[in-house]
């Protein structure tokens, strides 16, 4: 084994051992970094920018899916039953609306100017949490604004491109589920079976997101890449479970409609985006303290 590969596998351990920090140290830790980061405000910010990424990111992802026009609808329902699964009902049906207007207007043409613009914007949201990662990281940016921005858009391509790849294999998977079901005469077992492992395979893209982001967006020196870190599986779950809570809230406790009307689904789309952004910002912000405890005890 060579001196790097020791020294990235002790690298690894001590991530996980939480560079030497107990849990209660780490807890402290974060919460007093995330008050002096103003993490609640900038998730607002985040929340803002996700929301204008997010329907350029469906006119990218709708026009990829138009060059396989045979299997374009079962794409386009893969990726809306993902979002089902998370997003409150009345978000959901916004999205599901909007998604299948642009559907209606996407074509091969559009990969042109319309897909390179859509992309663009579509990685502000991700220039965004760069920007919000240098601060958890205690790093002021010195790249330059072409730089950030082709990092972002290269996260972003990267990131479509594992969207479609899963709903890729979410689609050739089914059929071949539906496929041993019916030859096995399991077919009513192999769904459930298949169904069940969609969340977990949900879970760890996200995860693996997060950790793309985390290892390649914010402004440090030697950043090692981490497949799975805690900042980003606890960020992944904090998440889920806060998108779950929001669901259930909503669903006995939902006064958005009646207050605001039409507006309400747009407003809960746009807080459980907020959400979404503080789970990410919080997750940076227990791998910086991690890093930063890892780098002053050097021995753990």
């Amino acid at each position: 084994m060579t001196p790097s590969s020791r020294s990235g596998g002790q690298n690894y351990k001590t991530i996980w051992k939480l560079g030497g920090l107990t849990l209660g140290e780490l807890s402290r830790n974060v919460v007093r970094d995330a008050l002096e980061d103003n993490l609640i405000g900038r998730a607002s910010g985040l929340a803002f920018d996700f929301l204008l990424a997010l329907f350029p990111l469906l006119v990218f992802l709708l026009t990829l899916f138009g060059l396989f026009a045979s299997r374009s609808i079962q794409l386009r329902t893969g990726l809306l039953s993902y979002f089902a699964d998370f997003l409150p009902p009345l978000a959901f049906q916004l999205l599901k609306n909007t998604t299948e207007e642009l559907a209606k207007t996407a074509s091969e043409e559009k990969l042109t100017i319309g897909v390179l613009l859509a992309l663009w914007f579509a990685s502000g949201g991700v220039a965004s949490m760069i920007s919000s990662l240098n601060v958890a990281y205690r790093g002021k940016e010195a790249r330059s604004w072409f730089q950030v921005r082709a990092i972002a858009l290269g996260l972003t391509l990267v990131i479509s491109i594992l969207i479609f790849a899963a709903l890729c294999i979410v689609l050739v998977g089914g059929l071949l589920i539906d496929w041993i079901g019916l030859e096995l005469h399991l077919a009513s077992t192999m769904v459930a079976i298949w169904k069940s492992l969609q969340w977990p395979a949900a879970a760890l893209f996200v995860v693996f997101s997060y950790a793309l982001i985390y290892s390649c967006g914010p402004n440090a020196h030697r950043r090692r890449w981490y497949w799975i870190t805690p900042g980003s599986a606890f960020g992944a779950f904090l998440w889920f479970a806060a998108s779950a809570g929001f669901r259930i809230y909503l669903r006995f406790f939902n006064s958005y409609t009646t207050i605001y009307g039409s507006l309400g689904a747009l407003i809960i789309l746009v807080v459980w985006l907020y959400v979404a952004g503080l789970a990410f910002l919080i997750g940076g912000e227990i791998n910086a303290n991690i890093e930063r405890a890892a780098a002053e005890n050097p021995s753990n």
